[in-house]
C-alpha cells in the first residue's frame, strides 16, 4: 500500500505541476480546482518530507529531490496506465485469425505492447503482424491482405474500409542541437543548409512536399532519404534541417541529445494516425483495438513528448473517435 498521505491522485497533480509549472495548468490537466491541486501538493510534500517544487518561481521548477522523485512517479503512473489499457480490449478468443498491419513509427514501443494485449486475449487466432511504412500499410489494406491497420491517412475515402482516426501529429523543424541559435533563426538555418527530404514514394515525404508546394516554399534538392533513422542521423550530424513528426521524432530517441526540434517557421500543418479496418467486420474488434490504441499512444509517446517539447500542447494530441 501507498505511504501515509500519498495518493495517485496527489502523484497525477505532482506529474502535472511538474509538466507544466503552473497550479492553474496542473488544475486544467487534473481536472481539479488550483487549491485542490495546491492542496494535493503540500499533502505529498509533508507526507516525504522534502520539498518537491520551489513554490517561489514562476513558473515552478522541481527541486533536485523533485526531479528524482519525478522520474519514480512517472514509472508508477506509466505501469498502472498501461495495466488499465491491458483491460481495454474485449475478449477475442472468437477470432480464427487476424492479420493486422502497424505503421514502423510505432515499433520502439506501441506495437510490442499492442502485440502483447492481443496475443494474450486471442488464445485460438491465427495472428500476422506486418509493420511498414504508411503507403505500404495503405496498400496492403486496399488488396485485402490485412484486416486492421494503423497507418498515416491520406484523406482519401476506400470504398469497404472504415476509419478510427486516432491521433493528430504536426510536423515541425529537426535539426542539431544549437543549429537554430547559431544560425540566427530557423529560417535561417534553412536558407543556410540543405534540406534533408524523405522520399517521396512516402506519404510522409509527399504530404510534406505538398504542403511546401501550395505555399510556394522551395528549398535546393541534395538530399532525399527512405529510411527514417537514417534521415535522423544525418539532421543530428548537422549536415542538413528536416521535417518530420513527434512521432518520428520519439522514434529518434537516441539521436535526441544532438538534435532539437522546433514550431515550423511557416504556415503549419499536421498528419492524422488512423486505424483502418474492413468493413465486413461487424463486431467491435477495430473500435476496441483502436480504443486501446489511443492510451497505449498516449502514455507511451505523447506524454513523453509533451514533457520534452511542452509546446507542443494542444497540437499533438488524441483525436476522439467520430
Amino acid at each position: 500500500m501507498l505511504m501515509k498521505g500519498i495518493s495517485l491522485r496527489g502523484l497525477e497533480v505532482f506529474e502535472a505541476l511538474a509538466a507544466t509549472g503552473s497550479v492553474a495548468q496542473a488544475a486544467e490537466r487534473t481536472g481539479l480546482s488550483q487549491p485542490a491541486v495546491s492542496q494535493q501538493m503540500r499533502n505529498l510534500e509533508t507526507a516525504l518530507g522534502a520539498e518537491l517544487v520551489d513554490h517561489g518561481r514562476r513558473p515552478m521548477q522541481l527541486t533536485q529531490a523533485g526531479r528524482s522523485f519525478l522520474m519514480r512517479t512517472q514509472t508508477v503512473l506509466g505501469q498502472l496506465r498501461l495495466a488499465h489499457s491491458e483491460l481495454t480490449v474485449m475478449d477475442l478468443t472468437h477470432l480464427s485469425t487476424l492479420s493486422l498491419g502497424v505503421i514502423d513509427d510505432f515499433d520502439n514501443d506501441v506495437t510490442p505492447q499492442l502485440v502483447t494485449i492481443l496475443a494474450e486475449n486471442m488464445t485460438r487466432c491465427r495472428f500476422k503482424l506486418v509493420t511498414a511504412p504508411s503507403h505500404e500499410i495503405a496498400e496492403a489494406m486496399r488488396e485485402r491482405r490485412l484486416n486492421i491497420a494503423v497507418a498515416a491517412s491520406s484523406g482519401a475515402v476506400h470504398e469497404g474500409v472504415v476509419e478510427y482516426p486516432l491521433v493528430s501529429d504536426p510536423f515541425m523543424l529537426v535539426c542539431a542541437r544549437d543549429a537554430v541559435a547559431e544560425a540566427g533563426g530557423a529560417e535561417a538555418l534553412m536558407q543556410a543548409l540543405p534540406m534533408l527530404r524523405y522520399d517521396r514514394d512516402q506519404l510522409i515525404g509527399r504530404q510534406i512536399e505538398a504542403h511546401l508546394a501550395r505555399h510556394k516554399l522551395e528549398f535546393p534538392e541534395r538530399f532525399e532519404i527512405g529510411a527514417h533513422l537514417s534521415l535522423m542521423t544525418l539532421v543530428s550530424r548537422g549536415v542538413g534541417w528536416g521535417i518530420t513528426t513527434p512521432l518520428g521524432y520519439m522514434r529518434a530517441g537516441r539521436f535526441h541529445d544532438r538534435m532539437e526540434a522546433h514550431p515550423l517557421p511557416f504556415s503549419p500543418f499536421s498528419r492524422t494516425i488512423s486505424l483502418f479496418a474492413a468493413s465486413d467486420w461487424s463486431d467491435r474488434v477495430p473500435r476496441d483495438v483502436a480504443q486501446t490504441l489511443r492510451k497505449l499512444v498516449g502514455e507511451l509517446v505523447i506524454d513523453p513528448a509533451l514533457r520534452q517539447l511542452p509546446w507542443l500542447e494542444g497540437d499533438l494530441r488524441l483525436l476522439a473517435d467520430g
